[in-house]
């Protein structure tokens, strides 16, 4: 098990990247340090790996002291974004290059037969006489895994390996990568801005902003029961849609609808809703078009179509919104719909993001 506790790390420039993280990763977990550029996902992995020293605060590897060990005693492999092959070296080279120095130096003889080995479980086997600069972005990205993997660490660390990548190949590499790993039984860190990444491959995510964890948790948890503001609107695409709300006199206003209290859920209710002005969040799939028992009518400004559904963008008065419906369902642009909330499954925020409901 890897342990971060109250972790920080301050700068030279009075920058804090981190402050006061704390998480688990258990044996063989895979698990995404997720969230916008500048959170600290990559200073937790750069920490991790020993190539930053923290400000204050632990990295335990089975209750051990990782801070003090020298990176090449950490038994980590890594990952970086670039690949970082060696450009005058096949891919057979690079992948042995890890067994070819430091205290596990070991003859060419006894190296290839293991650099092999992982080559053909990474299904790299025809490259093996390629250098880099012959090979594409994935075969690269496979050449850089693999080569990691052949020093038989106990921590992989994987720094936004599928952003060099087109889309089609990040959904193959990304799905190589999952089963790769827990193949292998190797205990994971993934960093990714992706959510869809994180969402499809993670047996837990740690989503991040501003050097805090805002939510530590399985990845379906974060869609559907979000800690904070901040989560519902990063994890989901579409986006959620946000509506500013007053709470008054037992009912939930806003600009073009009012609801009464009494229609929540009263196991999801996390604090009292007293009266005030809080943030209304609703998935674009909990949007139900109807035709009777509306809660408001609004105009459809644009409708995209995506295979099997068509997202319906529309206003309603001051307020802009979405709502998902299946494509069988033919509504048009310039047209009036009638609509209502999922009340199971919408949310409600403090305005300071704190979720309530």
């Amino acid at each position: 098990m890897i342990e971060i506790k109250n972790l920080q790390k301050i700068f030279d420039n009075g920058f804090e990247a981190l402050k006061s993280v704390t998480f688990d990763v258990a044996d063989g977990d895979l698990i995404c340090l997720l969230g916008p550029s500048g959170c600290g996902k990559t200073t937790i992995l750069n920490l991790i790996a020993g190539l930053l020293d923290p400000t204050s605060g632990s990295i335990l590897r089975n209750g051990e002291s990782m801070v003090e060990k020298h990176p090449k005693d950490r038994d980590i492999g890594f990952v970086f974004q670039n690949y970082a092959l060696y450009p005058h070296m096949t891919a057979l080279e690079n992948v042995m290059f890890p067994l070819s120095v430091g205290e596990k130096k070991m003859p060419k003889e006894e190296a290839e037969p293991i650099a092999r080995k992982f080559m053909k479980l990474t299904q790299i086997e025809e490259l093996e006489n390629k250098k880099p600069a012959t090979m594409s972005g994935g075969q690269q990205q496979r050449v850089a895994i693999t080569r990691a993997l052949v020093q038989n660490p106990s921590v992989l660390l994987l720094d936004e390996p599928l952003s060099n990548l087109d889309a089609r190949l990040r959904l193959q590499i990304r799905e190589e990568i999952r089963t790769l790993v827990k193949e292998v039984g190797i205990t994971t860190v993934f960093v990714t801005h992706d959510q869809e990444e994180a969402l499809s491959i993670s047996d837990k995510i740690v989503l991040m902003d501003q050097g805090v964890i805002q939510q530590h948790d399985d990845p379906q948890k974060l869609y559907l029961e979000p800690a904070n503001l901040f989560v519902a609107q990063f994890i989901g695409n579409p986006v959620i849609n946000i509506f500013d709300v007053e709470i008054k006199d037992g009912k939930v206003i806003g600009d073009a609808f009012s609801f009464g209290l009494d229609v929540l859920v009263k196991d999801r209710i996390k604090s009292s809703l007293v009266d005030g002005h809080y943030k209304l969040g609703v998935r674009p799939e909990d949007v139900n078009v109807v035709d009777s028992d509306a809660l408001f009518t609004a105009d459809v400004s644009t409708v995209e179509l995506i295979g099997r559904e068509r997202i319906i963008n529309f206003r309603v008065n001051h307020s802009a919104g979405k709502a998902i419906v299946k494509v069988e369902q033919e509504i048009l642009e310039g047209q009036q719909i009638k609509a209502n909330f999922n009340y199971a499954k919408m949310f409600i925020f403090e305005t300071d993001g704190e979720r309530v409901y």
